[in-house]
């Protein structure tokens, strides 16, 4: 086995092997060199080829976010690292392990006129948990304890890391042996056991007639699931849940906007929990955001193992936990409560439900139509990847299946990474992927092809109204008089960009088209498939407006 001559290099590619690092994404370059030869090289970390720095990054968070472990990204010098941020941003907002390794000149090397060179330590200093800066100044023990506080925070902190490590050339020496023996390398993942005291809550809880649950993105949880589908029994308690949530129930009202667009100031004011409990991560619902601020809970509590941020401005206590541990121990000490505060808004629901089926039977085509034919023939037991944007708002319009897993990248919701997000994740994911995409989304995105790891089985849906209708739909820029300068209008397409790429392409632009198109669409083939459906760009925005208002006449 051949190892980097480099000491650094060959500490680095230990503490990957010590914290089961698996998978390592690689940039080409020269100065990464003693890096990547000791990665490729090293038979328990399987490595990965991507040229552009940016789809590698959000390439690994799509492997970190299936395999819920760390991934790692390697660089050279100079701005290749800088083109990591948009993807180490969302790790960070979304507790995703990421380890960004960047290669960099000597110190003495930099700001000197040198080629290749800029100020690379702590450059992710605002959004990442742990900056190594290792340094052949310091001694070998030194530099370990600084990779032990990066390795130990990514895997504790569920969060990006970044080591910077400068070599000097040569840079493509290598040697036999392992020359680092003395030096001990141990796992460290200690997390800090919290002592729940939760008498106070439940006295508070147990006489609370209106108790609102609202869940942002998660992960899949079984467990979970059964946890919040007891606590529905009791009448007293509501539940909402996110498209990305990934917990459903017939008990749990899953369309968010569907429900409360359409309410009066007085219907508000009776939806109003005295009790807010949230978990998971961020949440698309700007209107629900914008209800719960405007009227406030008298507690609101959150609950997960990191951070708790103030969504609704009425932050009372966050519960430092496991949400299954939480709810474990809690509804030993609760107990039902009378009140007709969940019947009454799951009748409310079903009303709306009605409603939507009624409008989507008679709509002209458009995105929304487009949308609900693609989901009501979409496979059982998938994984559904979501671009931003619209996309995601309008998924949130429809039931969703519960056996279908919904991943979006919310953390920072950009629309930068999320085809390259959607391929890292279908190659860890046991489940065939869907992604549906916005037409400027996937056109930004586009050298997420340039990739060699795209499962066959690996299907695109690009929604191509010509320029991102969500200007269109968002109060403020078609009023403006500047639209062109918010909505990115074109006449693009992906065909050329599928035949470069060897991706089988395929059209539709009529609500017939689309479901000849889906016929044979998600089944077994050589190649992956990419579908792009033209919708009216002039139409969308009113059919959504004329949507929300036959919900509203109900």
């Amino acid at each position: 086995m051949k190892y980097p001559k480099k000491e650094l290099a060959q500490l680095i590619i230990e503490y990957c092997v010590v914290y089961g690092i698996d998978h390592v994404i690689i940039s080409p370059g020269s100065r990464n060199a003693p890096l990547t030869i000791g990665f490729v090289h090293q038979p328990k970390i399987k490595t990965y080829s991507i040229v552009d720095e940016r789809c590698a990054a959000f390439f690994a968070l799509g492997i970190a976010q299936q395999t819920r472990k760390p991934t790692a990204v390697l660089c050279t010098s100079g701005s290749a690292l800088l083109n990591y941020y948009p993807a180490v941003a969302e790790a960070y907002y979304s507790n995703i392990p990421l380890i960004v390794i960047s290669a960099d000149r000597p110190k003495h090397l930099i700001d000197v006129g040198d080629g290749q060179t800029i100020r690379q330590e702590n450059v992710f200093q605002n959004h990442s948990e742990f900056n190594a800066n290792l340094d052949d100044d310091l001694s070998i023990n030194q530099n370990a304890s600084l990779l032990d506080n990066a390795f130990s925070n990514c895997v504790s902190r569920r969060g990006p890391v970044h080591i910077n490590v400068p070599f000097d050339e040569p840079l493509y020496e290598v040697v036999e042996e392992y020359t680092l023996k003395d030096v001990k390398i141990s796992y460290n993942n200690q997390r800090t056991k919290h002592v729940l005291q939760l008498e106070r809550f439940a006295d508070l809880w147990n006489s609370a007639k209106r108790k609102m649950i609202l869940i942002g993105a998660h992960y899949p949880n079984a467990e979970l699931q059964k946890k919040i589908g007891n606590l529905v029994k009791d009448p007293s308690i509501l539940v909402l849940t996110e498209t990305t949530s990934n917990l459903h129930s017939s008990k749990f009202i899953g369309s968010i906007d569907n429900l409360i667009f359409p309410l009066s100031e007085e219907e508000l004011l009776e939806l109003q929990p005295e009790i807010l409990l949230t978990l998971g991560g961020m949440v698309v619902s700007k209107r629900i955001k914008k209800i719960l601020r405007k009227y406030q809970p008298k507690e609101h509590w959150h609950l997960g193992p990191k951070n708790a941020p103030d969504t609704y401005h009425s932050l009372s206590h966050h519960f430092c936990v496991d949400e299954v541990d939480f709810f474990r121990e809690f509804s030993t000490i609760t107990s039902s409560v009378d009140s007709d505060y969940q019947q009454r808004w799951l009748k409310v629901v079903q009303r709306r439900e009605q409603r939507h089926e009624g409008y989507l039977s008679k709509a002209p085509f458009s995105d929304l139509t487009a949308f609900d034919t693609v989901l009501k023939t979409m496979p059982k037991e998938i994984m559904l990847q979501s671009g931003n944007s619209s996309i995601i708002r309008y998924l949130q319009l429809f039931k969703m299946q519960p056996s279908v897993e919904t991943f979006c990248n919310r953390g920072t919701s950009g629309i930068d990474g999320s085809t390259s997000t959607a391929i890292g994740a279908a190659l860890n994911s046991e489940k065939q992927t869907i992604f549906i995409t916005g037409d400027i989304s996937f056109f930004y995105d586009s050298n997420a092809l340039w990739n060699n790891y795209i499962d066959n089985r690996f299907r695109i849906i690009i929604i191509n109204n010509s320029g991102g209708g969500i200007f269109k739909i968002i109060p403020g820029p078609k009023a403006s008089e500047a639209l062109d300068y918010f909505e990115t209008t074109h006449a693009l397409n992906a065909a050329n960009l599928c035949q470069m790429y060897g991706i089988e392409y395929i059209k539709a632009s009529s609500q017939k088209t689309v479901i000849e198109s889906l016929n044979g669409f998600y089944e077994t083939s050589d190649t992956p498939k990419l579908l792009e459906i033209f919708t009216p760009q002039i139409k969308n925005d009113e059919i959504l407006k004329d949507y929300f208002k036959y919900l509203t006449d109900s």
